[in-house]
């Protein structure tokens, strides 16, 4: 389908049904990213500001994989100072949390709760939030749906290593 036309002052519509088929995967690794920026990169692809037919009132997002998502690092002192709070609406009930505290016990809800913070408060954003799948490790079920990697430096499949460097590990 061409999302390009020769008057430049039509406007492009592409069928809902289409986005939701032809919705891409992307998968990036978080080991060593930093946590806000990386949340800033996830949360433009779900909401698909990366796609030329963009529509802020549609969900033309795509589905982010994102692995060793436990293995974020933050700057200066956040892990100290950075505060998370739960309030149950009763009074004296307002719980806070430190970074260093959801790091240890809840390691994908800090990253779950950055990219949250940065898409639109709207009817949309549970939606969005759906198509962001964390894990703890290198593992994930959608191997065989070919992710692209959102960072050139993250790679899904490994090169086969020479004959040479086998040998050498066999050693």
């Amino acid at each position: 389908m061409q999302f390009t036309t020769q008057d430049l002052n039509k406007t492009v519509w592409v069928h809902p049904d289409w986005q939701k088929e032809n919705r891409q995967r992307w998968i990036v690794d978080a080991t060593g990213k930093t946590l806000g920026r990386l949340a800033v990169e996830i949360a433009k692809k779900l909401q698909g500001k990366h796609k030329p037919h963009y529509a802020d009132h549609r969900d033309t997002g795509d589905y982010v994989i994102v692995t060793n998502a436990d293995k974020i690092v933050t700057t200066w002192n956040k892990l100290a100072t950075k505060k998370y709070y739960r309030y149950s609406g009763y009074k004296g009930n307002l719980k806070t949390f430190t970074l260093k505290w959801m790091m240890e016990h809840k390691p994908l809800r800090v990253l779950e709760l950055a990219v949250r913070g940065m898409l639109p408060k709207n009817k949309l954003r549970k939606l969005r939030m759906k198509r962001m799948k964390l894990y703890a490790d290198d593992q994930h079920p959608y191997a065989d749906k070919n992710p692209l990697a959102l960072y050139a430096s993250d790679t899904t499949v490994s090169a086969p290593a020479s004959s040479a460097e086998q040998e050498q590990q066999q050693q």
